[in-house]
């Protein structure tokens, strides 16, 4: 009878533990060149103060919604980045803990959106900002987006991208 709990035992040891220990944990593959793959936290610094809107996905590579999410990140890149305006960057938290910490990222994916260097996002619908991913700034702004809601990256994106197109007809 002993053998047969501790058969049952080391099943629920492999189902429950096992996929954590055999998880992928391979670099998730990055599609876009539009992308920047932040190393340091200077290299963070330097895009954000050479380009008035940033987007920064906070991934890991061990994170299945991180692999999930990366490929309409870098659809996004590639349809909206416009150098100076709008910038896409990653940032692996498990690689430079330093900048993950300094924007209190503790879940990942965790997009945060920069204006002129700061965490500021747009404007965005009613419909988004009661989304439960979407964190707000006091006036309201889209501060980040948590977990990999694509609906609520895919929106937040567009509208930065609908102002910089206004901006740069303007400036036409």
């Amino acid at each position: 009878m002993d053998t047969f709990y501790y058969i049952i035992l080391a099943l629920i040891a492999v189902f429950i533990v096992g996929p954590a220990l055999f998880a992928d944990r391979s670099p998730i593959p990055e599609t876009s060149g539009k992308v920047y793959k932040i190393a340091k936290a200077a290299e963070l610094d330097a895009l954000l103060s050479s380009t008035a809107h940033v987007v920064v996905d906070f991934y890991a590579d061990w994170c299945p919604p991180c692999r999930a999410i990366a490929p309409i990140f870098s659809k996004l890149a590639d349809d909206h980045a416009l150098t100076g305006h709008l910038a896409f960057a990653k940032v692996n938290v498990d690689h430079v803990k330093n900048v993950a910490g300094r924007y209190r990222v503790s879940a990942m994916p965790t997009f945060v959106f920069f204006q002129n260097g700061v965490p500021k996002g747009p404007s965005v619908g009613e419909s988004i900002k009661a989304l439960q991913s979407v964190s707000l700034t006091e006036d309201g702004l889209v501060d980040r987006v948590l977990g990999a809601d694509r609906v609520a990256l895919e929106a937040v994106v567009k509208a930065w991208a609908k102002e910089d197109d206004g901006s740069n007809a303007k400036q036409e």
